[in-house]
């Protein structure tokens, strides 16, 4: 008996406890997501860094895109309150996946069942995510028939966990697929940026009738934006982007509050995606933006204790991105920046210089960081930097950020052409 005792203990938690039911209930108005029988509308924060800081915001969930090595993260989700919507990285056919090869297929169905067994108990555990963004530019529809037969074996094995697929916006020749061929997705994952107050309608006008939820929202997409003259998208500042998060949440995640059961923002964390800058609500040295300062008056009502800087402007010789920069071979120019913070920290600026990034990629996937160029600066004063611009030709960003000196930044950058 003692034996067993302390076997008992050394097991990781999950082990021995029982799994918390989650359950979609549909209501006289709409849905709700359910877990031990109460109502659970998702705060998400999509990514698996930063939890403490999640938690602190307000977030009740995270998400991640693939299960592998996700034993730890679920038990610590679990220690810290937050559920866990558990992704499947279902390949998708701009990867090189064939769905008329039933080898590989049947493959990835056996890897998935696995994870399935593993961590079906786990009392972190939300909803299982089958796939992120499968219909990207996709040809063959036979991979919604492979996700029917993922998202039955997990009602064959999981009667506690509802599942989901998440798609790029939302299309209604997509919508039809997954309503004629997926009939156990229980409800919806949809990735969107500047379209998402478009989300409520066009989930109606495309015959949805199941709840869905926001997989992926925060920043305007890089494929959404104005452009310069030589296809550089122009990335909007860090200031620009919790302005907008703010409306956004409030006319389409809140607004459609009855059929929607809540999102995730993208991404809770950093990761190079067109910029180094462009969806991370933190930076690479691990700086939350104002984004963050957003969130958490969403998620709480409350204002966070300490806030992070706002730009106001910046220019370099006088002009803002849209007006195409353009400079010659080492030519000096005077980048200038006006901010502004709630506290009255002292504010401090860095200053990055990067070639435009070559390693482009769809739906997320990884891209390698652009190396940056040193040497360049000439002189510096509290809200302006005196450069040389590089001699060899091509596109550029000058990115700027303005530290508070206690852990919050303001970001942003403008894109500049060397002729």
């Amino acid at each position: 008996m003692q034996a067993l005792t302390l076997l008992l203990l050394l097991l990781p938690a999950f082990a021995v406890a029982q799994p918390i039911k989650v359950e979609i209930q549909k209501t006289e108005k709409g849905f709700q997501l359910l877990r031990a029988g109460k109502p659970h509308f998702i705060k998400g924060a999509g990514g698996i860094s930063f939890l403490d800081e999640a938690k602190e915001a307000g977030a009740n969930s995270i998400r991640t895109w693939h299960y592998a090595d996700k034993e730890n993260l679920l038990d610590e989700a679990h220690r810290l309150g937050l559920t866990v919507c558990l992704g499947f990285w279902v390949r998708p056919e701009r990867q090189g996946m064939n769905y008329d090869d039933e080898k590989a297929v049947k493959a990835q169905f056996d890897r998935f069942k696995e994870a399935v067994l593993k961590f079906k108990d786990h009392p972190a555990l939300l909803c299982w995510a089958i796939g992120n963004e499968v219909d990207l530019n996709y040809k063959n529809t036979n991979v919604w028939n492979a996700i029917q037969d993922l998202a039955k074996m997990i009602h064959d094995l999981d009667p506690n966990h509802p599942t989901t697929t998440v798609i790029a916006g939302i299309k209604r020749d997509v919508v039809n697929e997954i309503k004629t061929k997926c009939p156990d997705i229980d409800f919806l994952g949809i990735n969107v940026y500047g379209d998402i107050e478009n989300v409520p309608q066009k989930v109606r006008d495309y015959g949805w009738e199941k709840p869905y939820f926001i997989g992926e929202w925060s920043s305007t997409g890089h494929w959404e934006v104005p452009k310069t003259k030589w296809n550089a998208p122009i990335e909007q500042s860090s200031t620009e982007r919790a302005r907008l998060a703010r409306s956004r949440y409030a006319n389409s995640i809140a607004k459609d509050s009855l059929q929607c059961v809540g999102g995730y923002v993208f991404i809770w964390g950093q990761k190079q995606e067109r910029t180094p800058t462009w969806y991370g609500v933190f930076t690479e040295a691990k700086e939350k933006t104002e984004m963050v300062d957003v969130i958490t008056q969403i998620w709480t009502g409350k204002k966070p204790a300490n806030s992070a800087p706002k730009l106001v402007s910046f220019k370099i010789d006088g002009k803002v991105a849209s007006d195409n920069i353009t400079a010659k071979p080492n030519q000096t120019c005077l980048a200038t920046f006006s901010a502004i913070d709630e506290d009255g920290d002292p504010l401090r600026p860095r200053w990055e210089l990067l070639p435009e990034s070559l390693d482009l990629k769809e739906g997320g996937d990884r891209e390698s960081r652009p190396e940056s160029i040193s040497g360049l600066a000439l002189s510096e004063t509290r809200d302006s930097m005196t450069f040389r611009a590089p001699q060899q030709r091509g596109a550029y960003r000058l990115f700027l950020y303005v530290a508070d000196g206690r852990g919050a930044v303001a970001t942003q950058n403008i894109p500049f052409f060397v002729e």
